[in-house]
């Protein structure tokens, strides 16, 4: 590993703290360290939900432990970050400085870290791992940006020779990961990508799906089954409100199945059946007044629209799956239905 940590070269707030320290006695100094580990620790810890040991982020021969915390942050272990850039554990420090914040302090690279990047090194995140352990880190994005700053200052020929090594850690970093892409690969390398996509469906579900049953209103205009009746070749009967059975599973693929992912799943959960299992209420009496039932209105409007210019049910189809597909792959009419063998008489 690379020992960058020359202590003849920091500047700025490390260059004022290495004369201020130099001056106190060693009993000072570690008074000082004393305070300034316990304002870390005592400032709110987070709780890791993702991640293990067992499962680091691998980006070429780096191996760097990684969590996703409570709320969301993706972080590295800060032991993880020196070790992926090759620095090496122990050398010269200065008291109350991490060793990532010293090396961004030096006149090397300091130029090329805005304020805010040498803020965010200078106050590590403190979290507790699944299982327990205290540990310090930092956002993964940091990782990213520290590496085009060694790389831009690299290129401006200002580093000395010790941080070459730096340097080439930095570039097989960026090689091995896009800076939106290491998100996603913290995610992966967690498990989190699966949490991320079930809480993405919760918060959908939660919009659409009311917690109590709406009263009954009249919903599905009367030219929805005028227009379904004709394209399916039946005669639209005048004075009855009856209609095939069949109408309520294509119903459920032309429009349930097109509002939102997994939404047509919840509705049959949540909707009140009998001891036959028939459901009680409409699905539509389950959907959110301010978010659920006016998508609802505002699509059988769209399908409506479509059924008036379409001459056939295949022709109403192609429309209906060119503008408003389906979400998910899970075909809602029986596997055996060939929609161009389908004589609209029923299924």
């Amino acid at each position: 590993m690379t020992d960058e940590s020359d202590p003849k070269e920091p500047v700025g707030r490390a260059k004022g703290g290495k004369a201020r320290m130099l001056k106190l006695s060693g009993e000072e100094r570690h008074e000082i360290a004393k305070k300034a580990a316990a304002a870390r620790w005592n400032t709110k810890v987070l709780k890791a939900t993702h991640g293990s040991p067992d499962h680091p982020l691998k980006i070429g021969d780096a191996v760097i432990p990684c969590y996703v915390l409570e709320d969301g942050t993706r972080v590295l272990t800060q032991g993880g970050f020196t070790d992926a850039l090759g620095m090496a554990r122990g050398g010269s420090m200065i008291a109350g400085m991490n060793r990532l914040e010293l090396f961004v302090s030096r006149k090397s690279v300091n130029p090329y870290i805005s304020n805010e990047l040498a803020e965010r090194f200078a106050n590590p995140i403190s979290f507790v791992t699944p299982e327990g352990v205290r540990a310090h880190g930092f956002d993964a994005i940091l990782l990213a940006d520290l590496c085009e700053a060694v790389l831009k200052a690299r290129e401006a020929g200002v580093l000395q020779k010790q941080q070459a090594g730096i340097a080439l850690k930095c570039e097989i970093l960026i090689r091995g990961f896009a800076r939106v892409g290491i998100v996603a690969l913290v995610d992966e390398a967690t498990g989190y990508q699966r949490d991320r996509a079930k809480q993405a469906l919760a918060k959908i579900l939660e919009a659409w799906i009311a917690k109590e049953l709406q009263a009954y209103v009249q919903t599905f205009p009367a030219d929805y089954y005028e227009h379904m009746f004709r394209l399916r070749g039946l005669e639209f009967p005048e004075e009855s409100v009856q209609r095939p059975r069949y109408f309520g599973i294509l119903t459920n693929d032309i429009v349930y199945k097109r509002l939102a992912p997994g939404v047509l799943a919840e509705l049959q959960r949540v909707t009140p059946r009998n001891e036959d299992g028939r459901p009680t209420a409409k699905y539509f009496q389950s959907l959110t007044g301010n978010i659920g039932y006016p998508k609802l209105k505002e699509h059988l409007g769209a399908v409506v629209a479509l059924m008036k210019v379409s001459k056939s049910w295949a022709g109403f189809m192609n429309l209906l799956n060119e503008h408003y597909p389906r979400h998910g792959d899970t075909p809602m009419l029986p596997l055996d239905y060939d929609q161009e063998k389908d004589d609209g008489k029923g299924i």
